[in-house]
């Protein structure tokens, strides 16, 4: 919760207000490196300092992934929903997936209705739409799917990937947002929609 007595300083405040109409728009936050671009700061580690010192205000809520990397998860106006975190999906061929009894703490924003739950990103299939490794998508649980929504599928009962959803004459195309990598096509009756992609979760990199 924010420090009641914190205040913004004026770049602060550029920087928070930045950071939050970049997450409604686009479902997850800008790098440090955008946030320097946007606001014409001299160096990354600039904009980091505003972030830890907003952090420590109450303003901003930083998840840790490793020394390089962090994840905005919540925002003053936007109260956090925490969401089970249930493992990790592979962006790629299809995987046996990875449960977890873990959380993760969301904007508001970019939960409806429903029950929703996080999945941390595996492979770089999806890596053209900047779906990375480490990543967490905001995931709405449903068993339907509308053409070309991003679902999280299990595949032969046993096997769960990330994909473009596109069902078709004899089967259903499970699309990557990769050049170097082929649609997986399957038969319908052996693909299981397990929820569609609402948000994601990006990380602040350093370089």
């Amino acid at each position: 919760m924010p420090n009641r007595s914190a205040r913004f300083t004026p770049r602060q405040r550029e920087i928070y207000d930045f950071i939050r109409r970049y997450t409604l728009e686009h479902g997850y936050a800008p790098s440090l490196m955008e946030i320097r671009d946007h606001l014409g700061l001299s160096a990354v580690s600039t904009v980091h300092e505003h972030l830890v010192n907003m952090q420590d205000k109450g303003f901003l809520r930083r998840e840790d992934h490793s020394a390089r990397s962090a994840t905005v998860s919540s925002m003053t106006g936007a109260p956090a929903v925490m969401l089970p975190l249930m493992g990790s999906v592979v962006a790629g061929p299809p995987a046996e997936s990875f449960a977890a009894a873990e959380t993760v703490s969301v904007p508001g924003s970019l939960v409806g209705r429903g029950p929703h739950y996080g999945l941390r990103v595996m492979g770089e299939s999806m890596r053209d739409e900047h779906i990375l490794p480490g990543d967490v998508l905001v995931v709405r649980q449903t068993n339907r799917a509308e053409r070309g929504d991003l679902v999280i599928a299990l595949v032969e009962g046993s096997e769960t990937t990330v994909k473009r959803f596109y069902p078709e004459r004899n089967h259903v195309r499970l699309q990557p947002s990769n050049r170097e990598l082929r649609p997986i096509r399957v038969a319908k009756q052996s693909v299981q929609v397990q929820g569609v992609v609402v948000g994601l979760m990006r990380h602040f990199v350093h370089a």
